[in-house]
């Protein structure tokens, strides 16, 4: 199980995972958490730091999962790691940005890759919900909404022998 590198120790699972892919080339998945506006946690970018020493030297596709709230905190990472990693990723706030780009260094990073599951809700939910949340500060019984699945995703092209990106695009499909 991949978790956030930066959890405290103890927790299960771990932050890294090194592997290979069906044609040999080595890869590793580091999973990172943002502190800004989220719960109190280890300092990511030493975690980063730290975790990268632990990927064998000849593993050079490394893909960096920043799980943030703050836009500020997931693009100061992107620019930590630039030139360290093949792409540093955001996830959390569920909105794909439209910020895509390699680095200088050859990292490719976008702010937030965007969500899987229903867009006409919010961030996944049944928008009276969340309405009647906002609107009443009540506690509100959040449900899953239905329909209009999309699937946000990024597709990203890196060199296998250096680990750089050489390009990232956003994709959005939508399933009927």
């Amino acid at each position: 199980m991949v978790r956030p590198a930066n959890f405290p120790n103890g927790s299960p699972g771990s932050g890294l995972y090194v592997g290979h892919a069906k044609n040999g080339v080595g890869f590793a998945v580091l999973n990172l958490q943002g502190r800004t506006f989220m719960a109190a946690i280890d300092d990511p970018f030493r975690a980063a730091s730290l975790e990268l020493t632990r990927i064998p030297p000849d593993v050079r596709v490394i893909v960096v999962d920043m799980h943030a709230e703050a836009t500020s905190e997931k693009m100061a990472m992107g620019w930590y790691l630039d030139g360290k990693v093949s792409a540093v990723l955001g996830t959390h706030t569920h909105v794909a940005t439209a910020d895509e780009r390699v680095l200088p260094g050859g990292t490719a990073f976008i702010t937030d890759v965007g969500m899987t599951g229903p867009h006409d809700s919010v961030i996944g939910m049944e928008k009276d919900g969340i309405l009647r949340h906002f609107l009443d500060a009540m506690p509100s019984r959040f449900v899953v909404a239905e329909g209009d699945i999309q699937m946000n995703a990024v597709v990203i092209d890196v060199d296998e022998d250096t680990g750089r990106a050489r390009s990232i695009h956003r994709l959005n499909f939508r399933l009927d």
